[in-house]
């Protein structure tokens, strides 16, 4: 046997059935003429044919349909093809197809006649039961499969991509994909198919969302995987393709994935209005194209509860809601509708107020605007539906921790696509997480409100510096992303006309820290008016933030004790007589000096420790400030700014405090503003004074002897002082006090011994001595001759004290002026 056209010489004749006895599978001789010559034993077995048989007849006969022309046409044209041709044929056997592999393996002569070896093996079998398993996965998985030729041509599809499609078999067969899906979803997949022939290298898990015949009202997301075809050559002779509708899949990846990124786009600011606008923006255009978010008015405000909960019984027809965020694809759609703040009472009918308390999500996946029941009770809202294309809509109550916070409503016009069951659970799950922040923000504002309040009513409500100062103070509490401090500032009237100023700052935010604040301001008005020395005062302080810092934190078990931190204080006193200020500070800002020539400085001050480390002592300083000079004391919240560099901002507040021709509380304005455009998370509060002096006529002073004759000279030269100074009203109870006060320093005290008339907004006798010993008040009993000096001196002074000095003390009385 020679193959033909190989050149060499034929071998001796054999004949057929020697030939074919050797062969295991089923093999036949057939002629050119397609006759069969020869048969084997296993194509006897194959076909149920004897040799007797078929030798002699039309090979195209024996594997055809009985009456099929047209099938042993084409068979028989393959079997003239010639050496090398295979494929798959089904054979009949019983009147029942038998899938079996041909192929012409050999071709040679017999004689003078061309023969061909034809060889037919049996495709692997599958146990059956009425029908083959094999062709049931196939046509009825439930994954869809089709196979492609080279030229990307449809050549066979299954049942269930028939259904995925929803385009028949016969519309498919013969045709390209890009005919079916025109477009760039076309193109895109048959460049991935196109890729696999040319590599040979599979693409599995690819995903797209396309549009399904079946369902043209929504888009469905496939998973596709191509796989090459080879034949036993390994040449690529088609493709392969299987797809799943994974569009349930897709959905929940999607829902997970908004939620998930609405978790970091919601909510970042603890302002209930800003966080409606973050849902808003967020959900258009990835969910809807038009989203409105209405709260309830004491949700915006911060008051309250809320406006109903679950178990406070029915809830009005009209709730008072106002529109706190919107947005949409349209540039005039929001704008057409509310503006955001207006007040707004939309409820989808027929539902109430009644939904936003217990009610479930409304869902209306088709939006009819000449529903009746929208045209009686939303009149203006169904000719908007109209005007911009709504057509699906989705309503959803926001409650958050068992309270009604408002309701969220989504909408689509511009996308096609109508809401589905399970857009309702994403929904549902985004305005979950708004309310949930927007709760939070209520509550925060609820609490920075309270600590606003607080604080305001807390500070000085009117500052006075007498004639001694003239006094402007500004404050500003921070924005609710830092929360109110503790920033405070006082102006307290010493006696001997001076003034004391004080700033403090007290670390932390909130409620307690305003209180700690209001604390503390307590205390250096009452040590204040002991008259105390600076460092002396802010000792005593530092001893108090101590305990409040043990009180803070002795019970651990109590949840809602804060701890208490610290705080920082300057603390100043001047006198107009002297034009001097004495000073000292813990761990706060130096003040600032502007002298009335326009030059700006920062007295070098001891720094202190802060309060409440109680670990270093406090140093006084004494400065001059010429009169009409510029004494600033201000917090960090100032000075600081965004750059934090405090040091820069000190320079600019200096240069905004020599600016000359403004009255101080314009000057004390302006520096604010300038310094702090914007809010910002730390309190600013800023405390200006403009020195005055007490000229010599409005001060007398004598020396007084340690002798008791010297008293009623004394007394007299007061008396004609004060009527000097045209106060004749109080020449009497004038020189009563003096002649009580100078007495006892001449009997108890030890020299040298001063006596000093002021002359202000009130009229002020200070006695001063050397000794270091205070008086007391006594109440004489009625036989007593003595005790009686300073009950009298108390009876006709507006007030009277004692205050210590390097070299001894001063007791001072004060009358008002007539």
């Amino acid at each position: 046997m020679t193959p033909v056209g190989d050149g060499f010489d034929a071998p001796p004749p054999v004949g057929p059935h020697d030939l074919l006895d050797a062969s295991a599978d089923a093999v036949a001789l057939v002629s050119a003429a397609g006759k069969v010559i020869g048969w084997t034993r296993g194509a006897e077995a194959l076909l149920g044919y004897s040799s007797a048989q078929v030798v002699g007849r039309p090979a195209a006969e024996l594997l055809a349909m009985p009456g099929d022309p047209v099938r042993v046409a084409r068979i028989t044209e393959r079997c003239r093809a010639g050496m090398g041709w295979s494929g798959r044929v089904a054979v009949w056997r019983d009147s029942a197809p038998v899938e079996v592999s041909l192929r012409v393996s050999g071709s040679f002569h017999i004689g003078e006649d061309e023969c061909f070896l034809i060889s037919a093996r049996p495709e692997r079998q599958q146990w059956t039961m009425g029908e083959s398993v094999l062709d049931g996965f196939l046509t009825r998985s439930p994954v869809g499969m089709a196979v492609m030729d080279l030229e990307m041509r449809y050549v066979w599809v299954n049942d269930t991509l028939e259904r995925f499609g929803g385009v028949p078999r016969e519309q498919r067969l013969g045709r390209r994909l890009s005919d079916l899906l025109p477009g760039l979803q076309g193109e895109t997949l048959e460049g991935v198919m196109r890729k696999v022939l040319t590599t040979g290298v599979p693409v599995t898990d690819y995903e797209y969302m396309g549009w399904s015949w079946a369902d043209p009202h929504r888009q469905h997301a496939y998973s596709t995987s191509f796989f090459p075809l080879v034949d036993a050559n390994d040449s690529v002779t088609g493709l392969c393709y299987m797809v799943m509708d994974v569009t349930e899949r897709w959905n929940a990846r999607r829902l997970l994935s908004l939620v998930s990124e609405a978790g970091t786009s919601i909510g970042r600011t603890l302002d209930v209005m800003r966080t409606a606008q973050e849902l808003a923006d967020f959900t258009v255009p990835r969910f809807a194209d038009f989203v409105i978010v209405d709260l309830l008015e004491p949700v915006l405000s911060g008051e309250g509860q809320g406006t109903w909960l679950p178990d406070a019984g029915p809830a009005p027809a009209r709730p008072v809601m106002r529109r706190a965020g919107m947005s949409s694809v349209r540039p005039g759609c929001p704008e057409a509708v509310a503006r955001t703040g207006d007040k707004v009472d939309f409820v989808p009918p027929p539902h109430d107020a009644n939904l936003l308390v217990n009610g479930e999500p409304i869902f209306i996946p088709v939006l009819d605007p000449s529903d009746p029941l929208w045209i009686t009770e939303q009149p203006a809202r169904t000719a908007s539906i109209r005007e911009f294309g709504l057509h699906s809509l989705i309503s959803v109550p926001m409650r958050a921790r068992n309270t009604v916070l408002g309701l969220a409503t989504f909408a689509r016009s511009v996308n096609p696509t109508s809401f589905q069951q399970d857009d309702v659970l994403l929904a549902r799950e985004l305005v979950a997480r708004a309310a949930l922040c927007v709760d939070n923000a209520r509550r925060y504002t609820r609490e920075h409100t309270a600590a606003v309040t607080l604080q305001r009513s807390l500070l000085p409500h009117a500052l006075t510096g007498g004639t001694a100062l003239e006094v402007a103070s500004q404050y500003l509490p921070a924005d609710a992303s830092g929360g109110v401090g503790g920033d405070w500032f006082d102006v307290i009237p010493l006696s001997g006309s001076r003034v004391g100023l004080v700033v403090g700052d007290v670390v932390g935010h909130g409620i307690t820290a305003a209180a700690t604040m209001g604390r503390l301001r307590t205390a250096v008005q009452t040590l204040a008016d002991m008259d105390l020395p600076p460092d002396e005062l802010l000792a005593h302080l530092d001893d108090l933030v101590l305990r409040l810092s043990e009180e803070s934190t002795t019970d651990p078990a109590d949840q809602t004790a804060t701890a208490f931190l610290g705080a920082t204080c300057l603390y100043a006193v001047y006198d107009p007589v002297t034009q001097r200020c004495t000073l000292a500070r813990a761990g706060h800002p130096p003040p600032v000096v502007v002298t009335p020539d326009g030059q700006f400085s920062f007295p070098e001050l001891p720094a202190g420790p802060p309060l409440g480390l109680g670990s270093m002592a406090f140093e006084a300083t004494e400065i001059e400030l010429p009169e009409y000079s510029i004494f600033g004391l201000y917090t960090d919240g100032l000075v600081e700014g965004t750059d934090r560099d405090i040091e820069s901002g000190m320079s600019r507040l200096g240069d905004l405090l020599c600016s000359t021709g403004s009255d101080l509380e314009t000057l004390c304005a302006n520096a604010v503003r300038r310094l702090v455009p914007a809010p910002q998370p730390d309190d600013v509060a800023l405390l200006l004074a403009r020195a005055h002096a007490l000229g010599p006529d409005q001060v007398a002073s004598w020396d007084v002897p340690l002798d008791p004759a010297a008293v009623s000279d004394v007394r007299a030269a007061a008396t004609r002082q004060v009527e000097t100074w045209s106060c004749r009203e109080l020449a009497m109870t004038t020189e009563l006090i003096v002649s009580e006060l100078v007495t006892n320093a001449i009997r108890y005290a030890s020299g040298p011994v001063r006596l000093r008339l002021l002359r202000d907004a009130r009229l002020t006798c200070e006695v001063a001595d050397g000794s270091s010993t205070a008086p007391r008040l006594r109440h004489a009993r009625s036989m007593d001759e003595g005790g009686r000096g300073l009950f009298l001196v108390a009876q006709l002074s507006h007030r009277w004290g004692a205050r210590y000095t390097p070299g001894g003390k001063i007791i001072w009385a004060e009358q008002e002026l007539p």
